[in-house]
């Protein structure tokens, strides 16, 4: 943490990690037990020198010379639990492999459900995601073949659920097929949704043939809260904000961006109706603030100046917090706030 950033190598990001993890399952998050989502995210270049691959930046609505990012989250927790900058065009369809890897020498297992979009890896290593007995959900590109084979379908072949959700579009109709895939070497399961707002079918597919087809499709509608974490992440931590041209520093800010937006959430866990606060309101409602350090041989005293949200962290209990600590050779930390 104390090192220049380009002395921080790959290794280095990934055991931070790690131990971001293991101190995260020890106050019951980031167990992984109800699967990831996955997603990639370019950060774009302003320079001209940059000795960078081009990737399609969806704000920009381009390629252009970037930095690819890959972030894991945990699906219950909603914690952002793992990244790499250091991706080229040549591993990216791989990176999905290494999440599994890493997860693996993390925690002693296997990731559950692994949920992305039909762009982030191909069919040979969905192929070896399923081999490894990592179950996986995620769209299928629709083919004229096949949108026509589905059309050409009775009424009776589909069936209606009723989907528990706020907004329109609870009652969608699924047909269920097992289909071969090229580089696959055994059938999957294909889940056709339509009366969804779509003109042609949503087509998932799956090796995970246990979970009834409506809680999967419900699942996959859940992956978009790794892309409004991201969006979350770009306003609080200003990740697209790029430091540097060589990945191997952009690899070390989107580490430590995972850091502060646990360091955030598990703040944010002991605040009343804050629960679910974005980076930037946190940091405006509470950590953007002004006081006097007072610093003797026993403790650090915190004296805070008046604000509007304090009631907030007074009932949180860091009045009477008294945490010792270690790097201040054990010095209390408290918080002092004026009286209103």
């Amino acid at each position: 943490m104390g090192s220049y950033s380009y002395r921080v190598r790959r290794e280095s990001n990934e055991k931070l990690m790690t131990g971001l993890v293991r101190v995260l399952r020890e106050h019951g998050l980031a167990t992984g037990t109800d699967g990831f989502n996955l997603d990639f995210h370019a950060i774009r270049h302003h320079g001209q020198d940059a000795v960078l691959e081009k990737h399609y930046v969806p704000k920009r609505s381009q390629r252009t010379r970037a930095v690819l990012t890959f972030f894991a989250q945990d699906h219950a927790s909603t914690e952002m639990v793992y990244a790499n900058a250091d991706i080229t065009k040549a591993d990216q369809a791989r990176e999905v492999i290494a999440f599994a890897d890493y997860w693996q020498a993390a925690t002693g297992a296997d990731p559950g459900l692994l949920v992305f979009d039909s762009q982030l890896t191909t069919y040979k290593i969905l192929d070896e995601i399923g081999s490894r007995g990592i179950r996986w959900l995620t769209l299928r590109q629709r083919g004229r073949k096949e949108l026509d084979r589905l059309a050409a379908l009775p009424t009776s072949a589909w069936k209606t659920y009723r989907i528990e959700r706020s907004g329109r579009y609870r009652r969608p109709q699924m047909h269920e097929d097992m289909i071969s895939l090229k580089d696959v070497n055994i059938k999957v399961r294909q889940i056709a949704i339509r009366n969804i707002g779509r003109e042609e079918p949503t087509l998932l597919i799956t090796n995970d043939m246990m979970t009834p087809a409506k809680d999967l499709f419900a699942r996959y509608a859940e992956r978009m809260i790794i892309e409004n974490e991201l969006d979350a992440y770009i306003s609080g931590f200003h990740i697209d904000a790029l430091s540097s041209g060589v990945s191997l520093n952009v690899d070390l800010d989107t580490t430590l961006t995972v850091v502060a937006g646990n360091l955030n959430r598990m703040f944010a866990r002991k605040l009343d109706r804050y629960e679910s606060a974005t980076p930037d309101r946190i940091w405006r409602h509470f950590l953007d603030a002004t006081g006097t350090l007072h610093v003797n041989n026993e403790s650090v005293t915190c004296a805070l100046n008046l604000r509007t949200y304090h009631p907030v962290l007074i009932d949180a209990g860091f009045a009477d917090l008294e945490v010792r600590i270690p790097w201040w050779d054990n010095r209390v930390l408290r918080f002092a706030f004026p009286p209103r």
